[in-house]
């Protein structure tokens, strides 16, 4: 009686309490919610709800509640040969050409616990809360002392973005957002120091909690992926190393209200440049696209969920087996408009040097790039040069054509 309680107790606390209510008469996305807890404990539904999320929409709700640290690790097939030829077959009869909406999600059996990583929802939303605390000081900052971390002119994406010094259109229509980006490798001191304000320094140490627990996030999901992709063992896990060189990072976003009589995008529709974002929001404006529709549907914030999507990198890996789905930010919806929108984003990206083209040892990737052969261009990009070219373009003065993502189905070689 206890347990059915407390799953009670979880289902009715996922609204915030101190805001205006998020509207029931909008359009909401039809985002899957996974829970961490059980795919922490192997349960096969939620893993297969996963792959579902992963292929049709490519953003889910991750419940992160009851999830305290446990030490678990990419599930793989027991048998070596996993009967790749005859599964991953089977997984793609259906006709995907033009869609990967119709995998099979059916479990497998077989699975092993390897190369364990420590993941604690718990504690991720407990650094959240913080940080979300920390980011406002960063903001309540004089613009002139922002702006000194603008770090646009040294080619970096890091560091401080000012209201409206990005575009989001190619008519070079202002943003209406500034956000500020602290380095995974600056942070863990895999390179040297970016120059930061003062109101950081104390708070490193929560920001490398908040990007270890996040990255063992990551390693969990790519684990599981990787998976059911039949690649080889670990293969996606080992382009995403905590200790190698790369893009990752934290990101605060704050948009204030706008005028009632000129409310516009605040940030321009797009796909996500890496492989796994994790944002925690508490007011409404992430609007998705979903496939086939041209209805932009709003993303409600969920107490205790983490929004959960794939950038373009898992879409280069995969032929598009994965979807990286368009996105966008307007104003809050109803009552919450007057308010100011901040989220909190981890940004998980391949390493620096690793060529974002499909990966080889997956028949389902195969097959999939065998029905879509026109969906492939001639160019290898690492990762790096692809973030640096589609941040930079959308910065002011920057080049919009080459801000372009996997929005078209064009992925790679």
């Amino acid at each position: 009686m206890s347990v059915h309680r407390s799953a009670e107790q979880l289902e009715a606390d996922l609204n915030f309490h101190d805001l205006p209510p998020f509207p029931g008469d909008v359009a909401t996305a039809p985002l899957l919610r996974v829970r961490l807890s059980k795919l922490i404990n192997g349960d096969g539904e939620e893993t297969n709800k996963l792959w579902e999320a992963c292929c049709k929409l490519g953003f889910f709700y991750l419940d992160l509640r009851d999830a305290p640290s446990t030490e678990v690790g990419n599930f793989e097939p027991t048998e070596r040969k996993r009967q790749t030829e005859n599964d991953n077959t089977k997984h793609n009869r259906a006709d995907s050409a033009g869609s990967n909406n119709d995998y099979d999600v059916q479990s497998k059996a077989g699975r092993t616990m390897e190369f364990n990583v420590n993941v604690d929802g718990e504690q991720l939303l407990n650094d959240a809360e913080d940080l979300f605390k920390v980011g406002q000081g960063v903001f309540d900052l004089p613009v002139e002392e922002k702006v000194k971390y603008d770090l646009k002119d040294h080619g970096s994406y890091f560091g401080y973005k000012g209201y409206g010094e990005g575009v989001i259109d190619a008519q070079g229509t202002k943003d209406r957002n500034e956000f500020y980006n602290v380095s995974k490798d600056d942070i863990l001191e895999i390179l040297d120091p970016l120059p930061a304000p003062e109101v950081l320094s104390p708070h490193r140490g929560l920001l490398g909690s908040f990007i270890r627990n996040s990255h063992a996030l990551v390693d969990l999901l790519l684990g599981l992926l990787n998976s059911r992709l039949g690649l080889p063992h670990d293969k996606l896990p080992s382009l995403h190393r905590l200790d190698s060189k790369s893009g990752d990072q934290v990101r605060w976003v704050h948009a204030p209200p706008q005028p009632t009589d000129d409310r516009r995008t605040a940030l321009g529709q797009h796909t996500d440049f890496g492989s796994v974002t994790i944002l925690f929001n508490r007011l409404g404006g992430l609007q998705v696209l979903p496939p086939n529709s041209d209805e932009w549907c709003y993303v409600k914030p969920l107490r205790g969920h983490a929004v959960i999507n794939l950038g373009d990198a898992m879409v280069k890996f995969t032929a598009g087996v994965l979807r990286s789905n368009t996105h966008r930010v307007v104003n809050p919806p109803g009552d919450q408009a007057g308010h100011t929108r901040m989220s909190l984003v981890y940004f998980a990206r391949p390493a620096d040097d690793v060529i974002l083209k499909v990966l080889n040892g997956s028949a389902l990737i195969d097959e999939q790039r065998r029905q879509n052969p026109d969906n492939f261009d001639e160019e290898e990009i690492t990762s790096k040069e692809w973030i640096l070219r589609r941040a930079l373009g959308r910065r002011q003065g920057g080049d919009w054509s080459k801000s372009g993502g996997t929005e078209n189905g064009r992925v790679g070689r």
